[in-house]
């Protein structure tokens, strides 16, 4: 049953409070014997809230160290991609999991601008980092993945961290299982196998990557845009709060399309959303109540 309130524009009530969703990551400790408060992988990725216990510090640790794990079992000693989107949790996630990734020695590419990253721009960094590279290549370039911290259409308090193998695409249950599985025997373990170091030191050792610049140039490679502009249509684009929101007006600057961004807005309670069926606020272009006006 839909509620009352679906497809109408969200209240202060039901915003999160970011500051104390932030706070709990931090200060939250799992519990390793409550399924609930396991890593659990779900199209490639752990999603949950830290206001459950399901999202937290502790998760990002154990989950990128397997991770880590992961990818020296199968030869993957390459350059790994990472990016996050706007949620409120992506960022202290994207922190967590430098420490982590550093601290194995993993080459890390991360954006030259700061900013958030789609996940069309991880997979394709990927996939062009890997063109002519196989296992065991002699070419002295080793096959690249990557880490997208986002949890998609899911509600502002919830966050995300995904794992996309070589192939670029999400992982599929033959890694995520293995991944899952080691994060919580560490959790488990009290994260006593998991490496770290200070948050400045692992920034510090990350590579710059132009995703943004890189993913837009090839665009004529997949798209006729010469046909869009000469066709004189126009565009309005609203990033709806997402990762994207710096892309589409690169996309329209440097392609010369008449592409206007009609809301650049970025904020992590997302309080310019209008209700899904259930109440909540969350980012489902599935959802016919969600669009309802």
């Amino acid at each position: 049953m839909a509620d009352p309130r679906a497809g109408q524009p969200a209240e202060p009530s039901d915003l999160v409070d970011v500051s104390h969703l932030v706070t709990a990551y931090y200060t939250g400790v799992p519990d390793p014997d409550d399924v609930d408060q396991q890593v659990a992988f779900g199209t490639s990725g752990h999603r949950g809230s830290s206001l459950r216990t399901a999202f937290n510090e502790t998760h990002i640790l154990a989950t990128t160290q397997a991770i880590c794990d992961y990818r020296r079992e199968q030869g993957y000693d390459g350059p790994l991609f990472i990016g996050r989107d706007t949620h409120g949790l992506s960022e202290p996630a994207w922190a967590t999991a430098l420490e982590v990734l550093a601290a194995n020695d993993v080459t890390v590419l991360v954006d030259d601008r700061d900013g958030y990253t789609p996940t069309p721009a991880v997979s394709h960094a990927i996939l062009r980092a890997n063109r002519g590279v196989s296992t065991g290549s002699t070419s002295g370039r080793g096959l690249a993945d990557g880490i997208v911290v986002t949890p998609s259409h899911n509600p502002p308090s919830d966050g995300g961290f995904k794992y996309n193998p070589p192939h670029g695409g999400p992982a599929d249950t033959d890694a995520t299982s293995v991944i899952a599985k080691r994060a919580n025997e560490l959790i488990k373990g009290g994260l006593s196998d998991v490496k770290r170091i200070p948050f400045a030191r692992a920034r510090a050792a990350a590579s710059s990557y132009d995703f943004l610049g890189t993913y837009v140039d090839d665009l004529p490679n997949v798209l006729d845009i010469d046909a869009i502009r000469n066709a004189g249509v126009r565009i309005g684009a609203d990033p709806l709060g997402g990762a994207s929101v710096a892309y589409w007006g690169e996309i329209g600057e440097r392609h010369g399309l008449d592409l206007t961004v009609v809301n650049p807005l970025v904020d992590p309670t997302w309080r310019f959303m209008t209700l899904d069926w259930d109440g909540k606020i969350r980012m489902d272009c599935s959802s016919p109540t969600r669009w309802r006006r």
